[in-house]
């Protein structure tokens, strides 16, 4: 079985691009899976991942022009 790596708080935070504040609010509302080991928290690399996937957005086909030529 691999193991997949843990990250810290901080790790979490850089890899999104974020402050601290996100991802221990992400934990603190249970939106994110994460892993307590004691006392520290840490967040399972694929759970970064897979959270990301979720929550990315498609971009939506172009409209076509709304413009029309009147004569």
């Amino acid at each position: 079985m691999a193991v997949d790596r843990l990250l810290t708080v901080s790790q979490v935070a850089e890899l999104l691009g974020t402050t601290v504040r996100f991802p221990r609010r992400l934990i603190e509302e249970r939106r994110i899976t994460f892993v307590k080991v004691g006392r520290h928290v840490r967040i399972p690399e694929a759970a970064v991942h897979a959270f990301v996937q979720e929550h990315t957005v498609a971009p939506v086909p172009a409209a076509r022009s709304r413009l029309r030529i009147v004569a």
